[in-house]
C-alpha cells in the first residue's frame, strides 16, 4: 500500500482528499469532513472507491509541491516518451464540493489513463449510473456525484475509466462534484477559471501571515494545513482528516479524528494568532465556547463539526483496514470519557486569547464561574487521562495539573474583571490542588513527577508542567522530570507518549509509534530549561520526519522510518508551530 507521508492532501474548508503520489484519491468523505467516505481505498483497496489519473506506462514522479502558499497540488511524472503534470485542487465553496483534477502535456506524448471507482458509505455502496458523452452521473441512496471530462468517458457499469494521449501543450480537465441524490447537479465550472480563482484565493490567506524567522516556510504550511483542516461553517478544526489509519501497522489502535477536540484549543489559538490569522482564531473560540454550552458536568473532550455531542462509535467490517489494521472505526467512544485535562485547556483557551487582545467571550466568566464551583466537587476524583485509555479510571498527574490551570486562569480573568470578592474562595482550592500533585504525584526517589498518583511510570504529558506556568522551567522537580523522560522514553531519537507494555494504563495491546507532538513538547521545555542547542537538535530531525509536501500524521515509527496514524494531524502541526516559536524567543520562561 502507499505510505501515509506519499499523500498530499487538498481540500476546501468543509472536507479533504488524500492524493497519493500514483494519482490516486483513496480518500474523500462527501460532503463533510465526518460524512460517509466515497473513496475508501486507503482503509481497504481499490475495489473500495479510488480515483486515478497517471501514465498508464511505467513513469517516475520528477516533481510534486504544493503551488507556493496554496493548497494546489501539482504531480509532475517522467516517462520515455515525455512528461505530464497532474493538478489537484478543491475551490473553497459555500455549497456543493468539487475536485477538479488537470492533466497537461509538458514535454513529448504521454498517454494517460484516468479510472474512477465511486463507493459511498465508505466503499460499501455501488452506486447506479448514467452516461451522456463526457459526462458520467453516479448516485445511491443520499448521495450523488457527476464526473464531467474534456475527453470522452465510455464503458458500462458504475466504474469510468478511459484513455488519452497529451502532447506537449495540450490539457485534459475532469471535474467531480457531489450533489444529494434528489437535486440536480451543481453547475459546471471552467477548470482554467477555478485554477486560477483557488490558487488566488490561498495566495491571498497566506499573505495575511505575520510569520517570519528561520523556519517561516515550515510554520507557513503548518498553518495552510490547519486551515484546510478547519470547518469553515462553524470554525470548527478537525483533529485530523482521516479514521482508523493505525498508531502501530498491524494493530488495533485505530481512532475516528475527524472531530473538534478542545485539547486544541489553546494551542490553536496561539498559532492562528502568532501567524497573524486573528479572524481563524475568534471563529475558533467563538467554535469552542458555543461547544460547551451548558452544565459543566456535561462537558466533553471532543465534538462534531458543528458541536455535536453524539459521536457514537461503530466498527465497518466491510473494510480491511489500512495494511490489514482493523477494526476500521467510525466515531468515537472517547467522546463520552471524563477527561479532567478539557476544564483547563477551556479555560487556558479562553484566557489566551485576551491576553491576544480578543474580545472576552459572552458568558465566558458565567461558565468559568460555574466550572470552579464544579471542579471544587470533583477535582480529586480518578478520569480517563489526556490519551483516553480505556484501561479504567485513575488519577492522572497530568489531568491533576490540568484541573490547576483550570482554577488558577479562571481567578486570574474573575481579578481582572473586578470579581475578585467572587473567585476569592477558589484560592485556596488552587494551592490545595497544587500541594497534592506534589506530594502524591512527584517520585522523589527518582525526581520525576509520575503518570498518576502511586505509579512508576513516566508519561510525556509531564513535560507540560513547565509550560503551564504549574512549575517554573528551573525548578528541580522540572528538571528532573525532562530528564527523566529523555532516559526512559526516549527511542531511537523520539519521545514515547509512555511505554504501552502489558502493564500499561491504557487497555490495550502493546505496540504503537512515537507520538510526535511529545517531541515538540521536549524541544519546548528544553529551550525553556537552557538547552536550546539541544532543543535545536531535536526540532531539526523532527523536521526531516516532515513528508515532502510538509505534512506530518499523528505518529513516527521508528523501526519501519515511516509515518503513522491519522493523516495530516492537527496537533502534531500545532506543537510543531509552538516549538519553531520557542525557539525564536529569548530563553525565557513562558508568559503565562
Amino acid at each position: 500500500m502507499t505510505r501515509i507521508e506519499a499523500y498530499g492532501l487538498i481540500g476546501d474548508l468543509h472536507t479533504a482528499a488524500l492524493v497519493s503520489d500514483e494519482g490516486a484519491i483513496d480518500w474523500l468523505c462527501l460532503p463533510r469532513f465526518d460524512s460517509g467516505a466515497c473513496f475508501a481505498a486507503l482503509l481497504g483497496d481499490k475495489a473500495n472507491g479510488s480515483w486515478s489519473i497517471r501514465p498508464a506506462a511505467d513513469a517516475r514522479v520528477s516533481r510534486r509541491a504544493y503551488r507556493a502558499g496554496t493548497l494546489v497540488l501539482e504531480t509532475e511524472w517522467e516517462c520515455d516518451d515525455g512528461r505530464v503534470r497532474l493538478i489537484d485542487f478543491m475551490s473553497p465553496r459555500a455549497t456543493h464540493p468539487r475536485v477538479v483534477r488537470l492533466v497537461d502535456g509538458v514535454a513529448g506524448t504521454v498517454e494517460v489513463e484516468m479510472r474512477l471507482t465511486a463507493r459511498f458509505d465508505y466503499g460499501l455502496v455501488r452506486p447506479w449510473h448514467q452516461r451522456s458523452g463526457s459526462v458520467v452521473r453516479l448516485g445511491a441512496g443520499p448521495d450523488a456525484v457527476r464526473l464531467r471530462g474534456s475527453v470522452p468517458l465510455p464503458g458500462e457499469g458504475p466504474d469510468v475509466s478511459t484513455r488519452f494521449v497529451l502532447r506537449e501543450g495540450e490539457r485534459a480537465s475532469f471535474e467531480l462534484a457531489w450533489h444529494p441524490s434528489w437535486e440536480e447537479a451543481p453547475m459546471a465550472v471552467d477548470p482554467q477559471d477555478a485554477l486560477e480563482r483557488t490558487t488566488a484565493w490561498w495566495r491571498a490567506w497566506s499573505e495575511r501571515s505575520t510569520v517570519s524567522g528561520e523556519w517561516a516556510d515550515a510554520v507557513q504550511r503548518s498553518l495552510i494545513t490547519l486551515k484546510a483542516l478547519t470547518y469553515a461553517p462553524t470554525g470548527g478544526i478537525v483533529a485530523a482528516a482521516t479514521t482508523s489509519l493505525p498508531e502501530w501497522l498491524g494493530g488495533v489502535r485505530n481512532w475516528d479524528y475527524r472531530f473538534c477536540w478542545l485539547r486544541d484549543a489553546a494551542l490553536t489559538l496561539d498559532a492562528l494568532m502568532s501567524g497573524g490569522y486573528v479572524q481563524e482564531a475568534t471563529a475558533w473560540r467563538d467554535w469552542v465556547v458555543r461547544a460547551v454550552a451548558g452544565d459543566p458536568e456535561d462537558i466533553q473532550i471532543m465534538y462534531g463539526l458543528g458541536g455535536e455531542r453524539r459521536l457514537d462509535e461503530y466498527e465497518l467490517p466491510h473494510l480491511a483496514g489500512y495494511e490489514g489494521s482493523s477494526p476500521v472505526r467510525v466515531g468515537n467512544a472517547a467522546s463520552g470519557q471524563r477527561q479532567l485535562d478539557v476544564y483547563g485547556e477551556l479555560a487556558d483557551a479562553i484566557y489566551r486569547a485576551r491576553r491576544h487582545g480578543m474580545s472576552p467571550a459572552p458568558g465566558s466568566l458565567d461558565t468559568g464561574l460555574r466550572i470552579l464551583e464544579w471542579l471544587a466537587k470533583h477535582w480529586q476524583e480518578p478520569d480517563d487521562g489526556i490519551w483516553e485509555v480505556r484501561g479504567g479510571r485513575k488519577q492522572f498527574v497530568h489531568s491533576k495539573v490540568m484541573a490547576w490551570v483550570a482554577v488558577d486562569r479562571f481567578i486570574r480573568m474573575g481579578e481582572e474583571d473586578g470579581l475578585a470578592e467572587q473567585v476569592a474562595p477558589y484560592r485556596e482550592l488552587r494551592e490545595q490542588i497544587h500541594a497534592e500533585i506534589c506530594a502524591n504525584g512527584f517520585d522523589a526517589d527518582r525526581g520525576t513527577f509520575t503518570q498518576y498518583y502511586g505509579s512508576t511510570q513516566l508519561d510525556a504529558s509531564l513535560l507540560l508542567i513547565p509550560q503551564v506556568g504549574f512549575l517554573p522551567p528551573d525548578d528541580p522537580r522540572v528538571v528532573g522530570t525532562i530528564e527523566a523522560i529523555e532516559r526512559e522514553l526516549m527511542r531511537d531519537g523520539f519521545v514515547m507518549r509512555y511505554i504501552p507494555d502489558e502493564g500499561a494504563a491504557d487497555g490495550l495491546p502493546p505496540g504503537e509509534g512515537a507520538f510526535l507532538a511529545c517531541s515538540f513538547w521536549l524541544v519546548i521545555d528544553l529551550a525553556l530549561i537552557g538547552r536550546r542547542d539541544d532543543a535545536r537538535e531535536l526540532f531539526g530531525r523532527l523536521l526531516d520526519l516532515r513528508s515532502g509536501l510538509g505534512l506530518y500524521a499523528e505518529e513516527y515509527d521508528q523501526a519501519t522510518g515511516r509515518q503513522v496514524g491519522n493523516t495530516p494531524q492537527a496537533f502534531t502541526h500545532l506543537t510543531m508551530v509552538a516549538a519553531a516559536m520557542a525557539l525564536s524567543e529569548p530563553d525565557e520562561p513562558p508568559a503565562i
